[in-house]
């Protein structure tokens, strides 16, 4: 099978039946056999009712029903976990996407031999203020922190060897960020390619303006479980070092001061009078337990290898 298409959704019943014939469509025109994955999450209007009709209709379409709304990211492992074709192609149900693009992110990938084809949307039929500058802002700082080179990081219309979805684990709302996680374990042949875009024909977005916030948290985390995921003790231990010794060298000048104090015929001066003298136990204190932190960390990590993090190009 070339293609697998992965559509989540929540309560766009107007636009499915518009959206399975144009990319039904698009692949016959091509010579391109497909399945289509809707994942229909959580919605509460007629979007599954619609997704069962399709797939009676056709035997490529197939969905899978979430009792509530769970969020993009788990919809996306749902599918991913199901899928069969050569290339997976993900991509919004509110046709802003386009589906017409889908066979030049198939040739890219193919003939290119990229691991993902990420769409630009270049020219964007949005709000400018709640969404175009916001986006433009959000994409800056996560190329400058992932290494990634994108533009869009949150276009929903990618393309992905299947091997790619595979090997990765999408969760919270790290749906955006697919790339640098596939960046992370070892995809790297990652490109971009200008998409058409559109204004939402039905519906509203379900998304606010929190999402940025969200996903720049998701962007913060994601870079330090990158760096120090599988070694924990380089950060904590290294910082619960640090830590632990600017306290012990500032308790020793204390203790150091006192004794002079005490050879000059100095008395009366308590060291819990001095300020230093807490701030030196603080340090002390939490040096020993970020050095914990990062122990119990490796210990974890050194429990649960059965996980398989990576993932085999070629065999012999």
């Amino acid at each position: 099978m070339n293609l697998s298409i992965v559509i989540p959704l929540l309560n766009e019943a107007e636009s499915l039946e518009e959206l399975f014939s144009r990319i039904d469509l698009v692949c016959k025109s091509h010579q391109l056999s497909y399945e289509i994955w809707f994942v229909d999450d959580g919605s509460t209007d007629l979007s599954w009712s619609i997704i069962e009709n399709l797939s009676v209709q056709n035997a490529n379409v197939h969905g899978i029903k979430f009792s509530r709304n769970y969020g993009k990211s788990q919809a996306l492992h749902a599918a991913f976990e199901k899928v069969q074709g050569e290339i997976i192609i993900t991509m919004d149900a509110d046709l802003q996407d386009f589906p017409e693009e889908i066979p030049s992110l198939y040739d890219k990938i193919i003939s290119e031999d990229f691991d993902i084809v990420s769409g630009w949307k270049k020219k964007r039929f949005d709000n400018v203020m709640t969404k175009n500058l916001p986006s433009k802002l959000f994409n800056a700082a996560a190329r400058k922190l992932s290494g990634v080179e994108l533009h869009d990081f949150n276009c929903g219309l990618k393309a992905y060897k299947k091997q790619v979805v595979k090997s990765i684990d999408v969760y919270g709302d790290m749906h955006r960020y697919i790339p640098v996680l596939a960046a992370n374990a070892g995809f790297r042949k990652i490109t971009e390619k200008e998409v058409q875009h559109q204004a939402r024909p039905y519906g509203s977005s379900k998304f606010g303006s929190e999402r940025f916030v969200r996903g720049f948290l998701d962007l913060v985390t994601l870079w330090f479980v990158s760096r120090f995921g599988g070694r924990p003790m380089h950060f904590f231990g290294a910082a619960g070092t640090l830590m632990f010794l600017f306290g012990f060298l500032s308790a020793f000048w204390l203790g150091l001061s006192k004794l002079i104090d005490v050879s000059r015929g100095i008395y009366g001066h308590l060291l819990a009078n001095n300020p230093w003298f807490f701030i030196a136990l603080t340090m002390m204190i939490l040096g020993t337990l970020l050095f914990i932190a990062g122990f119990l960390g490796e210990m974890i990590i050194r429990n649960n290898r059965d996980h398989k993090n990576y993932y085999i190009d070629e065999k012999i």
